[in-house]
């Protein structure tokens, strides 16, 4: 299973990203796919999921008023930051699983917000 982010880099607050996480069509079917973020010195935070398919987007309740997922025929898996925040601030990672149980993680891309 191979997911591969991308759309980091260095921001001002306020501003918005799009992560994409590239998967394979069996990968998207498969699995739950996921985002994660993980601050310098923090525990790493579920941000959002998508069940296998693509489909019925979660958002943590922490961003849900400004981050989305969604999916393109593509077989990409993103994630949408409006309106963000030095806190914010994180390496994000797209992951796959069932169950709640993550085993395949990607590279991971840096988000830096600048206040």
């Amino acid at each position: 299973v191979q997911l591969v982010e991308s759309g980091g880099g260095l921001v001002q607050a306020g501003d918005s990203l799009r992560l994409s996480c590239a998967v394979s069509a069996r990968t998207l079917s498969t699995y739950n796919i996921s985002w994660f973020r993980q601050a310098p010195g923090k525990e790493r935070e579920f941000v959002g999921a998508l069940r296998r398919g693509g489909h019925r987007p979660h958002i943590a309740d922490s961003v849900k008023d400004r981050f989305t997922i969604s999916r393109d025929n593509a077989n990409i898996v993103y994630l949408q930051m409006n309106g963000l925040k030095p806190e914010d601030t994180a390496v994000y990672y797209c992951a796959a699983g069932l169950y709640e149980t993550w085993g395949s993680w990607g590279q991971g891309t840096q988000v830096t917000v600048s206040s």
